[in-house]
């Protein structure tokens, strides 16, 4: 016995109340049979809730950002590096899974793809990336398509940030901050310069230039993150098509070429020059 530690939850909140753990361990619904299924299952469902928490906490440093409270932005971003490890490292339990123990489960999940994951949709908006294709897939749910709609329409963390240094007096182009934030940002050298400034400047702004850095450690988090997911796909399936009609490994090489924040990358070869002069 346990001096002191309520045992009788008939007429209260019990963890497993607040948790609502009947709800979340119910939800593992294996189709098959097959033993790996619900490894399968598991995985992608842990994703999904640390994905949850990842664009909760990209909103609040979004928000923090637009109010010029960088400090609060950073703590958040630091949460998300951390979510972000936890979503690589979760590769490695699913590779744990031969090519033979998922083809015995494969056709189970019919149509169903993680192409089709709205949450890390709504992430990748949010970083900047915009393909009006990607609402398709998501027309049928109009509660999630108008969440999506929001953020693709909206103006990216990114572009959040070019705006503080616009605020600041640095020379970001009027064209870069007056755009639509609908359509990708493409490089602009004129960003670029401005990005010099804060890194050759850094004591004079140094909360932008962590701020800078921050993002980069951002993107490559997420790189890192497709890159496993690519090797794990291509560990399980090879170069077969992909659930619900996706090119598979070939699709997910080709997202490893499309970045948030060109600039925050150009920048370091413009100022290994500028000490060269």
């Amino acid at each position: 016995m346990v001096e002191g530690v309520e045992t009788d939850f008939a007429k209260r909140m019990s963890y497993g109340d607040y948790l609502h753990l009947d709800q979340i361990l119910s939800a593992q619904q294996p189709l098959s049979g097959q033993h790996d299924e619900l490894l399968f299952i598991t995985i992608h469902q842990v994703q999904e809730l640390w994905m949850k928490l990842l664009n909760h906490e990209l909103d609040l440093a979004m928000a923090n950002i637009r109010a010029d409270a960088l400090r609060p932005a950073f703590k958040a971003l630091a949460r998300v590096s951390r979510i972000q490890k936890q979503l690589v490292e979760a590769w490695d339990v699913l590779s744990t899974m031969t090519p033979h123990d998922y083809l015995a489960f494969r056709d189970s999940l019919g149509s169903s793809s993680g192409f089709q994951s709205w949450q890390y949709r709504l992430i990748e908006f949010k970083l900047g990336a915009r393909d009006g294709f990607m609402l398709k897939p998501h027309a049928h749910r109009p509660d999630i398509l108008a969440v999506l709609e929001a953020a693709f329409h909206g103006p990216s963390l990114y572009d959040e940030a070019l705006r503080l240094l616009g605020r600041r007096g640095l020379p970001v182009p009027e064209a870069v901050l007056g755009r639509d934030p609908s359509k990708p940002h493409a490089a602009d050298e004129g960003v670029t310069a401005a990005w010099v400034i804060v890194y050759e400047q850094a004591e004079a702004h140094f909360d932008l230039y962590e701020l800078a850095e921050e993002l980069v450690d951002l993107e490559d988090a997420v790189q890192t993150w497709r890159f496993r997911h690519m090797r794990t796909v291509e560990r399980i399936i090879g170069h077969r098509m992909g659930t619900g009609g996706s090119a598979g490994v070939a699709y997910l090489k080709g997202v490893l070429e499309r970045g948030f924040f060109p600039e925050l990358w150009t920048v370091r070869t413009q100022l290994a020059a500028a000490q060269r002069k």
